[in-house]
């Protein structure tokens, strides 16, 4: 494994008993994450995202494949391999009785530091996450966003290399999304820590991803940059406002003719048109309507979203998969650290 390479997921795949059948829950996921790389593990619920990630993190041994974590075999060194990571759950991970910085140092002694290490880091996380006036608090006086840096806090105590965050920012308010958004950047630029989260908010994996990989069915369908996801598998949009239905229709005739234009539509005096490149495609195409006399009030391209590349790869938008859980399984949790 490349020295750059901080995680490696190599054909991957794990089976469940469920009433005695045999459930394939992640078939074969296979990608890397570059050092200080920020990517987002997308996927409809039910895809083997959430397994995935559980395998990732040694929270569950794969039916076959191999990880690798900071180039440790997770399977043959699991302690070296946590030792690299730090891990945000969907839920709270810090206790109702405990003042904050309290919690950080116990959690810091699970780690094997020092009381004066862990009372140092505490200090030391609880200032790059802005949250250090909140140390002597109790959680349950915080707010949401307030308790998901504190959860980021718990699983950077002990100097990770590669931070997995699981829907981090799930429940938040649009402000305090943000705010958590711009410490999770200020991580990444300061200390280069590597970034492996899933998120179903397609417009934080579109802005804040270097790299998206989308899996379903257990398999991994789509990886590269939203841009490039955007360009292969989605297409620019044309649309364009003629006089009336009847032009309307005449202009799909002509956009027809175009190459590479595809869902041709019309809806009464307006025409959409998919295209790999719109910016090219639409004056070609209002030179087409003024030869053929088709009067044009209004004319305008439209960029792909994250969104349409998930439609177009799985056949459904990721909000309509549903809040269902992956299926369940019959493995203890914590059976990767037996």
């Amino acid at each position: 494994m490349s020295a750059e390479q901080m995680v490696r997921a190599e054909g991957l795949r794990k089976t469940f008993k469920v009433d005695k059948e045999t459930v394939e829950a992640v078939r074969d996921v296979s990608f890397d994450v570059a050092a200080g790389e920020l990517v987002a593990l997308l996927g409809p619920n039910g895809a083997g995202k959430s397994t995935t990630l559980r395998m990732l993190t040694t929270l569950l041994a794969p039916t076959e494949g191999t990880v690798r974590i900071a180039g440790h075999d997770a399977a043959q060194h699991p302690g070296r391999a946590r030792e690299s990571i730090g891990y945000v759950g969907q839920k709270n991970a810090s206790g109702e009785n405990h003042r904050i910085r309290d919690e950080l140092i116990t959690q810091g002694h699970c780690y094997g530091l020092t009381t004066r290490s862990a009372r140092g880091r505490a200090d030391e996380v609880l200032d790059v996450l802005g949250i250090g006036d909140l140390a002597s608090r109790r959680p349950g006086t915080l707010s949401g966003g307030q308790r998901r840096r504190v959860d980021i806090a718990l699983g950077l105590i002990h100097h990770p290399r590669v931070l997995f965050l699981d829907e981090p920012s799930t429940g938040l308010d649009p402000q305090n999304r943000a705010g958590l958004w711009e410490q999770i950047q200020l991580l990444r630029r300061e200390h280069g820590i590597t970034i492996l989260l899933t998120t179903h908010y397609l417009d934080e994996a579109d802005h804040m991803a270097e790299r998206i990989v989308i899996v379903d069915h257990g398999e991994v369908i789509a990886n590269g940059t939203a841009d490039a996801l955007k360009a292969d598998l989605a297409g620019d949009w044309m649309h364009v406002t003629t006089a009336d239905a009847d032009t309307a229709r005449a202009a799909t005739r002509l956009a027809g003719q175009m190459p590479g234009a595809s869902e041709i539509t019309a809806d009464g005096p307006d025409v959409r048109v998919r295209t790999a490149d719109a910016e090219t495609a639409l004056p070609a195409f209002l030179r087409l309507l003024d030869q053929a006399a088709i009067p044009v009030a209004r004319a305008t391209l439209g960029r792909p979203s994250l969104d349409d590349v998930f439609l177009n790869l799985t056949g459904r938008r990721l909000e309509e998969s549903g809040d269902a859980t992956e299926t369940t399984t019959d493995e203890p949790i914590g059976a990767a650290h037996a």
